[in-house]
C-alpha cells in the first residue's frame, strides 16, 4: 500500500512537470501553483535537531504555521529523529519500505551522502524548478553548489545551517606553559605548528615531575580524521575524491598521506595527541588535552570546568581558527546537513519550497544560528553586523561560546575557501575508511607503545619500530586498499 500510495504521487507529479513546458529549472513551477488556506498542506518533517537547537527549529517551525504557512495554507509537523546516524537510518529505511519502516517524509534533513543515495532511486524532488535563479544567487555559492549532485543543473539538496572547523582552547591551563616556554597561540596556526607546541607541551609536563619519566601530557585531539585527510590535501591542491558524474577517482599520493601520517599519528604515538572519550570535548572536560579541532556546533559543548577524579575547577576558553597546512592556502570544510524534498506530487513539493524559502530568510535563519553554532547560508546575512542586528531586534539571549565561534569564522569567511567533495555512489563507506583507519591504528600502536614504557624500555626505544618508513608503507598500503574497495573504484 505504502509504494503505491508513493508511485501514484510520483507518476502525478512528472505528469504534471510534462505538461509544463520547460519545468527543469529557474523557477518555473514557481508561479503555477496555488495553495488553499482554507484547506492547508500538511507536511511532515524529519530532522535530527535536539536540545537548544530543537528548541529553536521548533520555535521558528510554529511561527512559520502562525504566520506565513496559515496565509498560504502549509503547515509543518517536525520531528526529531534522534541522532544524525538514527535519521540516516530511518530515511534508508523509509526509502527502501523496509518492513516497520514509516513512510517517507515530505522534507528531511540530511547529508549529501544520504541524500545522493535516495536521488539515485528517484525518490528526490528536483528544487530548482521552485527557485528562481536570482533567489538562488542570494545565497552562498558553494553551500548551493554542493545540492547539485551531478554535473546538471537539478537542484536535490537545499542549505538551511552550514558549519565549518574551528579550534577550541583551554586557555586557562594554556596560559601557564606559555609563560613558561614563550608560546603564542600564533603557533597554532599551521598543523605543523600544532605538532611542534605538543611536543614542547608534552616535555614541559613531563618535566613537573621529575622523578616520574615519559609522563608527559598530550595537547591536542581531533575530532573528524576525515575531515583532516579531505580538507589537508585541498589545502596542498589535490581532490582526494576527484568526482566526475558521480564516478570517482582516488588520488591518494604517497608524498601527500606521508605528511599527513607525519603531523598525526606520529604525534599520536609520541603521546603529544590524543583521543580517548566520544569526543575531544569530552578529552578537555577531564584534562587529558588542552585544543582540539572539531565542528563550529561543538563549540557550545566545551566545558566551562575540568571534572576528573582529581580535581574540579573552572576554564576558560578562546576560538581559533582551524590550522592549515603550512604553506598553503586556507582552506576549511563545509559541512551541515541540507533538506532534501521528497519527489511527490507539485502541491506539496511547492509547499515544501516555500518553508524553506521562509526558513532561510535572512532574519529567520540568523536566529536559528544564534542557538545552533551553525552558520547562515545567504550571503547577505554571513556577517557579524547582521548577526548582531538580529540578536538586538529580537533581544535573543545568545551563548557566549556560539557567539565568539560565529564571529571568529564570520569576521574571516572573506579569506576562507569552503570545500566539500562531491557525491559518488559509496560515498559514506568510503569517508569512514578515512574516520578509522588511520585513528585505529594510532589508538592501538600507542596502547602498544604504552605498555613497552610500562615494561621498562625508553619511550624512544619504544616509539622506534611504529616511526619506520616500513610501518607506514604497510599502512599506507592497507589503507589505499580499503578506499579503492569501498569506493568501487
Amino acid at each position: 500500500m505504502m509504494r503505491n500510495k508513493r508511485m501514484a504521487s510520483v507518476m502525478a507529479g512528472a505528469l504534471s512537470l510534462s505538461i509544463l513546458a520547460g519545468c527543469t529549472g529557474q523557477g518555473t513551477i514557481d508561479n503555477t501553483v496555488k495553495l488553499d488556506p482554507n484547506n492547508p498542506v500538511s507536511l511532515t518533517l524529519w530532522h535530527y535537531y535536539n536540545g537548544a537547537q530543537q528548541a529553536a527549529f521548533d520555535e521558528l517551525v510554529e511561527e512559520f504555521n502562525a504566520t506565513t504557512g496559515k496565509e498560504m495554507g502549509i503547515y509543518v509537523v517536525g520531528y526529531s529523529q534522534g541522532s544524525v546516524s538514527d535519521l540516516e537510518k530511518a530515511v534508508s529505511d523509509a526509502a527502501a519500505e523496509k518492513v516497520g519502516a514509516q513512510e517517507m517524509p515530505d522534507i528531511f534533513s540530511t547529508y549529501a551522502d544520504t541524500a545522493y543515495a535516495v536521488q539515485q532511486q528517484g525518490m528526490l524532488a528536483d528544487l530548482s524548478a521552485y527557485f528562481t535563479q536570482d533567489e538562488l544567487d542570494e545565497y552562498v555559492d558553494g553551500y548551493i553548489q554542493e545540492g547539485y549532485f551531478l554535473d546538471n543543473e537539478e537542484l536535490y539538496l537545499f542549505p538551511v545551517a552550514k558549519s565549518t572547523e574551528i579550534m577550541m582552547l583551554n586557555v586557562t591551563d594554556w596560559q601557564p606553559f606559555a609563560e613558561a616556554t614563550g608560546t603564542t597561540v600564533d603557533e597554532l596556526s599551521t598543523v605543523e605548528g600544532v605538532v611542534k607546541v605538543a611536543e614542547k607541551y608534552y616535555a614541559w609536563t613531563d618535566a613537573q615531575t621529575p622523578d616520574v619519566a615519559d609522563d608527559g601530557k598530550a595537547f591536542y585531539g581531533r575530532d573528524s580524521l576525515s575531515n583532516y585527510f579531505i580538507i589537508s590535501m585541498k589545502q596542498m591542491g589535490i581532490d582526494l575524491f576527484d568526482v566526475k558524474d558521480g564516478k570517482v577517482t582516488i588520488r591518494a599520493d604517497r608524498q601527500q598521506i606521508r605528511r599527513l601520517w607525519d603531523n598525526y599519528y606520529v604525534p599520536y604515538i609520541k603521546g603529544y595527541f590524543t583521543g580517548l572519550g566520544k569526543f575531544r570535548s569530552d578529552d578537555v572536560k577531564t584534562g587529558d588535552i588542552l585544543c582540539y579541532t572539531g565542528s563550529t556546533s561543538s563549540s557550545m559543548y566545551f566545558p566551562d570546568e575540568i571534572v576528573s577524579a582529581d580535581e574540579n575547577r573552572a576554564i576558560d576558553y578562546q576560538v581559533l581558527m582551524a590550522p592549515v597546512m603550512e604553506g598553503c592556502d586556507r582552506v576549511n570544510v563545509q559541512q551541515g546537513a541540507g533538506m532534501a524534498v521528497t519527489r511527490s506530487d507539485e502541491i506539496h513539493e511547492y509547499a515544501a519550497s516555500q518553508f524553506l524559502k521562509w526558513f532561510t530568510a535572512k532574519e529567520n535563519n540568523l536566529r536559528f544560528v544564534c542557538e545552533s553554532s551553525y552558520l547562515p547560508v545567504r550571503k547577505d546575512a554571513n556577517s557579524t553586523d547582521a548577526l548582531d542586528q538580529v540578536i538586538e531586534n529580537n533581544d535573543l539571549r545568545v551563548n557566549q561560546k556560539t557567539y565568539d565561534c560565529l564571529a571568529t569564522i564570520l569576521n574571516q569567511e572573506g579569506d576562507i575557501t569552503f570545500y566539500t567533495t562531491k557525491c559518488f555512489d559509496n560515498g559514506y563507506s568510503t569517508r569512514k575508511i578515512l574516520d578509522f583507519s588511520l585513528s585505529d591504528q594510532a589508538t592501538e600502536d600507542r596502547a602498544a607503545v604504552e605498555d613497552l614504557i610500562a615494561s621498562g624500555i625508553t619511550r624512544d626505544e619504544a616509539v622506534a619500530p611504529y616511526l619506520s618508513d616500513d610501518a607506514f608503507d604497510t599502512w599506507y598500503d592497507g589503507f589505499v586498499k580499503a578506499l579503492t574497495q569501498a569506493a568501487g573504484a
